[in-house]
């Protein structure tokens, strides 16, 4: 008798054992994630951009109802949320699947899942060539690593990093939070500018053009008469110069170029090609 009692005893504690492991497995797998400040990532450490920058950033970058937002390294999803109430299509791509499913219900939380989407991915295999506005909050070194795939987007394409410089390419415009915001709270905006580098034919010669991403120099040869291109400058399509006092102001079209030469009070049009 004592061995059975004993048998059983046992076997009651086992089930009991299985019981509770099963139940803080449950208990384990139901517990929200909570994202922690500076947990490891694939590239960068999460640290939250503060919502008085997502909204300067998405402010300087002028978001609209057309505009197809895409957020490398997207976190909790809050600027891609934030750019869906302001109508816009916005994807976050995030490496971290928890990251990613805790987007997911916060933008469910504030009914915006028909306009914002995430992706478990990784962002430099994914292909954001669709986008009109990118945000970030990347390490400088992952900014560069980037750099070339950005410079090959459409030209107008509105580029916005939290506090982190693109190397020597400068920034269009810079902005800085100050009220509810400690810590990162500088926006940059980049214009991706059209790719002008090379020869352009003009009726009365040639125009020979250096590009430094959006900054240009040159010459124009007309008629034998060499003259430098000074204060050449690209704001997406649109190209601007002075060469020899003669201002050409005018936009890019593929390998066309359009607009008008002012000299003194006197404005022409002048059309180049390559």
């Amino acid at each position: 008798m004592k061995a059975t009692q004993f048998l059983r005893r046992a076997s009651l504690t086992l089930c009991f054992l299985a019981l509770a492991t099963m139940a803080f497995g449950q208990a384990t797998q139901t517990k929200e994630f909570e994202p922690q400040v500076g947990q490891a990532g694939k590239d960068v450490v999460w640290v939250p951009t503060s919502q008085a920058l997502v909204d300067k950033m998405l402010e300087i970058a002028k978001v609209t109802p057309q505009d197809y937002l895409m957020d490398l390294g997207s976190g909790d999803g809050r600027t891609v949320i934030t750019a869906a109430k302001k109508g816009a299509r916005a994807m976050g791509i995030e490496y971290n699947p928890d990251m990613v499913e805790l987007s997911k219900k916060n933008a469910v939380k504030e009914n915006v899942t028909a306009r914002a989407t995430f992706a478990k991915a990784d962002l430099f295999e994914t292909d954001f060539s669709q986008a009109s506005v990118i945000t970030m909050f990347l390490l400088p070194d992952i900014n560069l690593k980037l750099r070339p795939k950005i410079l090959d987007l459409k030209p107008g394409t509105r580029v916005v990093s939290n506090t982190f410089t693109m190397g020597d390419w400068q920034a269009d415009e810079t902005a800085t939070v100050s009220e509810n915001c400690s810590n990162w709270c500088t926006a940059l905006l980049w214009i991706v500018p059209a790719k002008v580098e090379g020869a352009w034919k003009l009726p009365q010669g040639e125009l020979r053009l250096t590009q430094t991403f959006q900054q240009l120099a040159g010459t124009v040869n007309a008629g034998g008469k060499v003259v430098t291109v000074t204060d050449g400058k690209m704001h997406a399509n649109e190209i601007s110069f002075n060469a020899g006092g003669s201002i050409y102001t005018g936009r890019i079209n593929g390998n066309v170029m359009e607009g008008t030469v002012r000299t003194g009070t006197n404005s022409t049009a002048f059309r180049a090609t390559r």
